[in-house]
């Protein structure tokens, strides 16, 4: 926990979850006490830039870069996510749920514990207060590996886990629902010959028919029973999306096609999607678009993936060019709508009696500037 104290914004326009105004904020002791609007004199006077809460992360991997910069490197613990953490608050990012394997795979991955240790060393970095940004835990299970239990395991009683996701990524599941897309993935990427990709599909696929479905049934029963939030990964049909609902899912993350979008939005599950996908305009996988999906009026919730800056940038990008989103429905896909999906009630709006995690960004055309972060009121960047 971070020291509060007491601060005044000023001339900021200020985004709400429904509209931008003119005004400011006043806060005591790392909450919101009032919000203002009109022009005023008093405090930090932003001169008309933006002042939006600060970003809540459902989904990184990024912190995995940080921990395992190289292959069969591994960078000291707190360093790795000091270093992460820096990252993500100067991108305006105030909570993050940084993602945790769970389940390896046939490339090696990480080795049994390393998540673990990881999630120590998380643990140790906030006794300590050393991270600018508030850090959650978000579970990242493989269904269809078997160690994927044992794994998840090491996880019971941690008070971090806030989010669990359920995915399988073998061939002819979610993501890789085509041949073409898990070969260019898989064989093209890695340079494996015919023979050797032939039988890691059959492995992974006969994997996949084993474990996938019990595993996936464990954790959403240990979600429910806990009160974890839980998402679905790459959720491709209309079945795939009743099985979530039936599980209790609450966030579809990464939907590969429009029907299983609008599905999902349908039964209140909300729909994430990449915030790289926005930026680029298109998925680095191939599948649906999150543009299409903002279009049809199916997309609540960003994420910045593998990219943290794109959270920032994402936004801004959909209140210019897609239709019916104004900037403040588009800042509340990576504040407000995140931070409700995973009960996160108390952040993620600017409101009277909320933390102070405010954003101070400057744009006036192109990519926005991230000028300054408070978490809870504290000054983080």
């Amino acid at each position: 926990m971070i020291d509060a104290c007491d601060l005044e914004i000023c001339n900021a326009s200020l985004v709400l979850e429904d509209r931008v105004v003119t005004g400011g904020v006043i806060v005591r002791d790392g909450r919101i006490a009032e919000v203002t609007e009109g022009s005023a004199r008093n405090g930090i006077d932003l001169g008309g830039d933006y002042l939006i809460p600060g970003l809540v992360e459902l989904h990184t991997d990024h912190l995995e870069v940080h921990y395992a910069p190289r292959p069969g490197v591994r960078w000291d613990t707190i360093a790795a996510i000091q270093a992460h953490d820096g990252q993500v608050a100067t991108a305006g990012i105030t909570t993050v749920f940084d993602c945790l394997r769970m389940g390896s795979d046939e490339d090696g991955g990480f080795a049994p514990g390393e998540m673990r240790a990881l999630a120590d060393a998380l643990h140790e970095g906030r006794d300590q207060g050393r991270f600018r940004a508030d850090h959650l835990i978000h579970l990242r299970c493989e269904v269809s590996a078997p160690d994927m239990l044992a794994d998840y395991e090491a996880f019971r009683d941690d008070p971090l886990v806030h989010l669990a996701s359920v995915m399988d990524h073998a061939p002819g599941q979610r993501q890789f629902q085509t041949m073409d897309q898990y070969t260019l993935y898989y064989k093209t990427k890695r340079g494996l010959s015919d023979e050797a990709f032939a039988a890691f599909v059959a492995r992974r696929q006969e994997a996949s028919a084993r474990h996938s479905a019990p595993n996936r049934q464990v954790v959403a029963a240990d979600c429910q029973a806990r009160g974890i939030a839980l998402a679905s990964h790459d959720d491709a049909t209309i079945d795939h999306v009743a099985e979530s609902a039936g599980h209790g899912v609450r966030i579809a993350e990464f939907p590969t096609t429009l029907d299983a979008a609008r599905a999902s939005h349908a039964a209140g599950i909300a729909v994430l999607m990449g915030a790289p996908n926005i930026v680029r305009g298109r998925s680095h996988s191939g599948n649906i678009a999150a543009g299409d999906l903002a279009a049809a009026g199916v997309l609540d919730v960003l994420s910045s993936d593998y990219v943290p800056i794109s959270l920032i940038h994402a936004p801004f990008i959909l209140a210019d060019r897609a239709a019916g989103i104004d900037l403040a429905r588009a800042i509340a896909m990576v504040t407000a709508t995140p931070a409700r999906s995973v009960g996160l009630v108390d952040r993620g709006r600017i409101a009277t009696g909320l933390r102070a995690d405010l954003v101070h960004v400057h744009r006036r055309e192109g990519m926005p500037v991230v000028r300054a972060v408070w978490r809870e009121g504290r000054r983080v960047a």
